[in-house]
């Protein structure tokens, strides 16, 4: 069956490691396991010190069939800052300011922006599906949503992959597609009330909240927020119309990366899990997976995971 494994954003020591601890062996450059293939949620770019490898060790294995593999919004990122907007040939799709290439510097530095490598990566990126409905298991990066996985066909080919007429639209904010693969790769963003924001980790002014999508119930926004601790007073706890989340059916698990979770692993719910434990984050986190063999309700006992490394403050 599948071992899934969360954002690893370019700390390929400690993918090595996970990778070792599920039974997998690097044979000829590829890591493999006689019966079982690893599914890729998504970020192996941005903040870790090894993002060349990372990636290196992910296509190898994917094109290997080795494993699987969705989009991260990192890839997608990396994509639209490469790649040039063909309505005004002297902007990229994503915009080159000061705040998108702090949070790219790292990937663009290591891998030398401009360079083959750098080319040949982002071609890669782009191969990569937006999401996966296997027989017995769903992948997507942040947020399973029945209405936009729907509407995405459109801008796919048959194998969930952004068709090359899409990106351009895709980073047109307001768009369709742009709504579609920013709540499928971003997750679910809400607007506050009139009036209210925060500021997220980075110190950057928010009017939306990323929200904890997979619940249900009669909520409030701050229930549903996902801020810094610091910042949740400043979320109103105004009751939020249910409408709103997308529910999920429960048919079969779905499993995302993307929300940096902390403390010990374990499912959201008895079909909903969450394998984004920080590995990158400042005070130590986690390199997470989860072994997946055709169960219907997930459990705790199935997650495995490596420590990821400690930064002074």
């Amino acid at each position: 069956m599948y071992d899934l494994i969360g954002d690893v954003h370019g700390y390929a020591t400690e993918l090595k490691s996970l990778l070792t601890k599920l039974d997998y062996q690097e044979i000829n450059g590829v890591w493999q396991h006689p019966e079982r293939k690893v599914i890729f949620l998504g970020d192996f770019v941005d903040r870790g010190p090894e993002q060349v490898e990372t990636v290196r060790i992910a296509q190898r294995m994917v094109e290997s069939e080795n494993a699987l593999a969705v989009m991260g919004n990192h890839e997608f990122n990396a994509v639209a800052w490469a790649t040039r907007d063909p309505e005004n040939p002297d902007q990229h799709l994503r915009a080159h300011n000061e705040k998108n290439f702090k949070q790219h510097k790292e990937f663009l530095e290591q891998v030398g922006e401009g360079s083959d490598l750098h080319q040949s990566m982002v071609e890669w990126f782009k191969t990569l599906p937006i999401y996966l409905d296997l027989p017995d298991l769903r992948v997507v990066h942040a947020c399973w949503h029945p209405e936009y996985l729907k509407n995405v066909d459109k801008y796919t080919d048959g194998k969930n992959r952004l068709l090359e007429r899409a990106w351009n639209e895709s980073s047109q904010e307001g768009s369709e597609v742009f709504n579609i693969v920013e709540t499928l790769l971003k997750g679910l963003e809400i607007p506050l009330p009139e009036g209210k924001h925060f500021f997220d980790k980075e110190g950057n002014k928010r009017t939306d909240i990323r929200s904890q999508w997979w619940r249900s119930g009669e909520l409030t926004y701050r229930d549903l927020a996902m801020v810094p601790g610091e910042e949740i007073h400043k979320i109103p706890h105004t009751p939020m119309e249910e409408h709103i989340l997308p529910g999920y059916d429960e048919e079969k698990p779905v499993f995302v990366g993307h929300y940096w979770m902390t403390g010990e692993p374990a499912p959201l719910s008895d079909h909903i899990a969450c394998l984004d434990y920080s590995v990158a984050g400042k005070h130590g986190g986690k390199l997470c997976a989860y072994r997946f063999d055709g169960e219907a309700r997930l459990s705790k006992e199935k997650f495995v995971w490596v420590e990821g490394p400690k930064f002074l403050s």
